[in-house]
C-alpha cells in the first residue's frame, strides 16, 4: 500500500477528470461536493475517495444530469446511478474511469473485472480500438503532466499487454496464411513502446498473413538476415520516441539502402516521431501512417 498514490492536487483532479480546477472549487463551495484537506501552507489536497466521487460526478454531468441534482445524492446512490447509466451507449466513458482507478490503485482485480465485463459485449478488436486506444492516449497526457508516475504507466501497460498476447495466441492457433507477403514487426534501437505494434501483430495474423514479431530495440543490422530468407517483406515499425528527430533522415536512408533498395520490400511506419519526417525524406518504398486504423485499411 505504500506505493499507492493516495493524495491528489486540484491540478491532478483536473487532469484525471477533465473538470477545470475553477469549476471544482465552485462545486466545493456551492454544493459541498468534496472535502479537501489542506497542507500546512494551506494548499488543497484530495484523497482517492474524492477522486472517485469526482469521476462519477463528471460522468453523470457529461451525460445530462444537473450538478445540483448530482450533489444532493448520497454516495451509494451516486454510484448506483452511474452503474445504471453506464449500461447504455456511454458505457465506454465509465469504463475509462474504472481503468484510471485500477491504474492509480495498482488494482489488478479491478482491471480484470472491467475487462471481463467489456468482453461480454465487445470483441477484443472493439475493446482495443474503443477503450484501450483512448485510454492509452490519456495515460500519455497524465504522465507528461506528472499526474501519474512511470510505475502507473508500466503497471497498466503490462496488463493490456497480457490481453494482447492472450488474444494473439487465440488467432494464431486458428489462422492460416493466405499470402506470399511476410510482415516483420519491430521497434528501432532504444524504442520500447510496443503495445501498438503488438496489436498490429494481432490484426495482421487475424487477416491471414505471415507475421514475424521481433519486439523492441531492434537495430537495422539485425533485420538484414531476414532478407536472405524471405522475399516480399513489409517491415512495420512504431516511432514513438526513437529515432531522435536529428537521426530520422539518416535512419531512413540507411534502412532504404540496406533493406529496401533493389529488393521487393516495403517499410510502413507509425508513431509521434513520424510527424518530424519531411516529404523529401520519405523514399518510394516507405509509407507513413497517421493511425493504426489507416494502416489496417491498407491490408
Amino acid at each position: 500500500m505504500n506505493n499507492l498514490k493516495s493524495t491528489f492536487s486540484i491540478k491532478d483532479l483536473e487532469n484525471l477528470t477533465g473538470i477545470k480546477a475553477h469549476t471544482i472549487r465552485i462545486w466545493e463551495k456551492r454544493y459541498n461536493l468534496l472535502h479537501p484537506e489542506r497542507t500546512e501552507t494551506n494548499i488543497r489536497y484530495y484523497d482517492i475517495n474524492s477522486l472517485q466521487t469526482l469521476l462519477n460526478v463528471s460522468y453523470l454531468n457529461e451525460n445530462g444530469f444537473k450538478i445540483s441534482k448530482i450533489a444532493a445524492l448520497p454516495k451509494d446512490k451516486l454510484t448506483e446511478l452511474v452503474k445504471k447509466n453506464a449500461v447504455g451507449h456511454n458505457a465506454d466513458d465509465h469504463t475509462l474511469n474504472l481503468l484510471k482507478l485500477s491504474m492509480l490503485n495498482f488494482d489488478q482485480q479491478l482491471f480484470y473485472s472491467t475487462y471481463e465485463k467489456l468482453s461480454q459485449t465487445k470483441s477484443f478488436r472493439e475493446i482495443f480500438t474503443d477503450v484501450f486506444i483512448p485510454f492509452l492516449s490519456e495515460i500519455g497526457v497524465l504522465w507528461q503532466t506528472d499526474t501519474i508516475t512511470p510505475a502507473h504507466e508500466h503497471f497498466i501497460s503490462n496488463l493490456i499487454r497480457q490481453k494482447i498476447i492472450l488474444n494473439t495466441e487465440k488467432v494464431q492457433s486458428t489462422s492460416i496464411s493466405n499470402s506470399d507477403t511476410t510482415f516483420v514487426l519491430f521497434l528501432p534501437d532504444n524504442e520500447i513502446h510496443e503495445l501498438g505494434l503488438m496489436y498490429l501483430n494481432f490484426e495482421i495474423i487475424s487477416k491471414g498473413y505471415h507475421s514475424i514479431s521481433l519486439g523492441p530495440s531492434v537495430p537495422i543490422s539485425s533485420l538484414v538476415s531476414l532478407t536472405e530468407n524471405y522475399d516480399n517483406i513489409t517491415f512495420v515499425s512504431y516511432f514513438t520516441i526513437k529515432p531522435d528527430i536529428e537521426e530520422l533522415p539518416k535512419y531512413l536512408a540507411e534502412f532504404h539502402e540496406k533493406l529496401l533498395q533493389e529488393k521487393n520490400n516495403n517499410l510502413w511506419i507509425l508513431g509521434k516521431m513520424t510527424d518530424h519526417i519531411k516529404d523529401n525524406e520519405v523514399y518510394p518504398l516507405i509509407q507513413v501512417f497517421g493511425s493504426i486504423q489507416s494502416l489496417l485499411k491498407k491490408l
